[in-house]
């Protein structure tokens, strides 16, 4: 999951036609819109503020899922040495705890989505009107994103890749300051959304 959260939520906030049009006939472009984004060193920024804001509450639902499969494990190796009174409060512990824990972890994925979508929607701004004025500037007819799906490109040389000089010109042009040569930092892990099965119910 290192860019993939990011990534995909730039294509949602971006909702942009699937190419920017410029002035001189004939020059086609292509650019990973996704991979500008994240590229970038605004980018980078944002992917480092979700990581530090949500680390903690990943950890915790990480942490509570491992002690569910814990007590799931002292129900299976128990089996008939438990009392049928202490197996039926195990389960009904279980059940409750996964109760809490799916609620959590939905709740943590809605949050952990705004703020993403959030931090994303300037960053999807800037970067459009970044590749306006590069390929206007550089006489561009068409520029394809070739990281939105719903772009029916199937295949592109890479002499016509303009993601690197979109990077570069949104880092110059950015209060961030000049691009940076170290590589990007990685994504943030988004909170984990597997909901938990309820445990199973003591024999009566």
């Amino acid at each position: 999951m290192v860019k993939r959260s990011l990534l995909t939520a730039a294509v949602a906030v971006l909702g942009v036609a699937s190419a920017v049009m410029a002035q001189t006939p004939g020059k086609v472009g292509v650019i990973s819109v996704q991979g500008a984004i994240v590229g970038t060193k605004d980018g980078q920024k944002a992917a480092g503020e979700l990581e530090v804001k949500f680390a903690p509450k990943r950890k915790d639902i990480e942490g509570r899922q491992n002690e569910v499969n814990q007590l799931e494990d002292q129900m299976r190796k128990g089996g008939n040495l438990l009392s049928e009174e202490k197996r039926a409060q195990l389960a009904r512990d279980i059940d409750e705890k996964k109760k809490r824990l799916n609620r959590d972890m939905q709740d943590a994925q809605e949050e952990f989505e705004g703020e993403q979508q959030r931090l994303l929607q300037g960053l999807g701004q800037r970067m459009m009107a970044v590749i306006e004025k590069y390929a206007k500037d550089n006489g561009y007819t068409m520029v394809l994103d070739v990281s939105n799906p719903q772009t029916p490109v199937l295949w592109a040389s890479s002499a016509i890749d303009i993601t690197q000089d979109v990077i570069s010109l949104y880092d110059k042009s950015s209060a961030s300051g000049a691009p940076s040569s170290t590589p990007a930092a990685p994504a943030p892990k988004p909170v984990p959304t597997t909901a938990v099965k309820p445990a199973p119910s003591a024999p009566k």
